[in-house]
């Protein structure tokens, strides 16, 4: 009897010590970014994965970083832009306006980018500087998502505006249907390959 509440016992300490380990796991990630992401995707209370997905997860595919996808792009505002409504991928639209148009080289070709402020977000608390910037590149639907990818900015001071573009990532809705997601207006659509940021997510 002593023996067997032994095993017992070094059992549940096992399983105990495993989950322990297991959430005590590093983040992965090559950069502060990537780190940021895998952790974020890692917290039950945060994460967009499903359930399923969240349990298997040990973090997100990159495109190595690189350099050369960190650019200097000149912003020209628009003056007395008018809101319109950007389609989602559900019935929901979402209010924005083009808040300036972005002009920068990346591989010895010209490249332009509306950048978007949303109505709602702008009202948010921390968000009043915010711009969105979605784009579609020729990695979209073979090592990117197919929906194209997202990039956070903050409005500057002056009008350069760095884009990193390793800082891509995918909209929530490509790990879970149930989110609504702003689709890229095809406007931004970049002929090239965008090799920089996340990479399209295998589900389970």
């Amino acid at each position: 009897m002593k023996h067997l509440f032994l095993v017992f016992t070094v059992s549940i300490l096992s399983i105990f010590l495993f989950n322990c380990e297991d959430q005590k796991r590093p983040v992965l990630g090559e950069t502060e970014f990537q780190k940021t992401l895998n952790g974020e995707f890692k917290d039950a209370t945060v994460s967009p994965l499903k359930e399923e997905d969240r349990k298997a997860f040990e973090g997100l595919d990159f495109f190595k970083f690189d350099s050369t996808f960190v650019v200097s792009a000149t912003l020209k505002r628009v003056e007395n832009a008018e809101w319109f409504n950007m389609k989602t991928t559900t019935s929901r639209v979402s209010k924005e306006r083009v808040f300036g148009v972005l002009s920068f080289q990346l591989k010895g070709k010209t490249f332009q980018l509306n950048v978007y402020q949303g109505e709602d977000l702008m009202q948010k608390e921390g968000f009043e500087d915010y711009l969105f910037l979605p784009f579609l590149d020729e990695t979209n639907g073979v090592e990117s998502y197919g929906g194209g990818r997202y990039i956070d900015l903050t409005i500057p001071e002056t009008d350069e505006v760095i884009i990193d573009f390793n800082k891509a990532y995918n909209p929530y809705c490509a790990y879970n249907s149930k989110f609504s997601c702003p689709i890229v207006p095809r406007i931004n659509y970049l002929k090239t390959r965008v090799e920089a940021g996340v990479k399209v997510f295998d589900k389970h």
